[in-house]
């Protein structure tokens, strides 16, 4: 579904990617792990058009969607969960969830897609009336999540979705991740530095280091490499 080829991206003189590649297969959980400023946050900019690419191909479905602006992007079929949710504080849980189905005009899908969301997000459902600011950062994860749904998207990037959530809420967050996998049948592209949830869900692995993939392979595999164990997971 999704291939990224020699991929460079560059701040100023600052590289951040040196010519990374990864493929992503149609139905797959795949993680991306590694340290603060290995350059996780920096590869899902680059393939949602956030960010540009200085050299290197992103293909999706077969078509170069390299350096496209984001609309474009997620009008192809990719979303993304941003890291620190980047929800509009002032905007209900409703309205907020509705940006993301900014560009669907079937009116009727989109309030079976919402139902669907209160589903697997009761939560959301308490709180749909609120204004976003005033979530908890567990719901305010959620209300990401499902602003990303919304677009219908066929690839769901997930930004450190574990990021400041308590730890109860970080167990219930990765459940459901794991349920709109398998239920909505989507593919989901997780960076994420608990590396213990990300392998435990995902099933490929990439591991990124300073800006370039170091190992990569089945999750389960990664999990029991010696040095993932002892750099990622506080194994000695």
């Amino acid at each position: 579904m999704l291939h990224v080829e020699n991929l460079h991206v560059r701040y100023g003189t600052i590289t951040a990617l040196r010519g990374i590649s990864l493929s992503i297969e149609a139905g797959q959980i795949v993680t991306l792990i590694g340290a603060n400023g290995a350059g996780k946050s920096t590869t899902l900019r680059t393939i949602s058009g956030l960010l540009k690419a200085s050299v290197g191909r992103i293909d999706f479905d077969g078509r170069d969607i390299t350096n496209l602006p984001p609309h474009k992007i997620v009008a192809r079929g990719i979303s993304q969960a941003p890291e620190g949710r980047m929800i509009f504080a002032n905007l209900t849980a409703r309205e907020n969830l509705m940006m993301g189905a900014y560009l669907r005009r079937d009116r009727d899908n989109i309030d079976r897609d919402m139902e669907y969301l209160f589903s697997i997000f009761p939560k959301l459902k308490e709180r749909i009336e609120q204004p976003g600011g005033k979530l908890s950062g567990g719901e305010q994860q959620m209300l990401a999540i499902g602003r990303a749904l919304l677009a219908r998207p066929r690839l769901l990037l997930l930004d450190e979705p574990s990021l400041g959530i308590a730890p109860n809420l970080v167990q219930i967050i990765f459940k459901k991740i794991v349920e709109i996998n398998k239920e909505l049948g989507m593919t989901i592209f997780l960076v994420e530095q608990n590396a213990h949830m990300a392998l435990a869900i995902a099933d490929y692995a990439y591991v990124l280091e300073t800006g370039e993939i170091r190992l990569q392979g089945k999750a389960s595999e990664i999990a029991e490499d010696e040095e993932v164990r002892k750099t990622y997971l506080g194994e000695i």
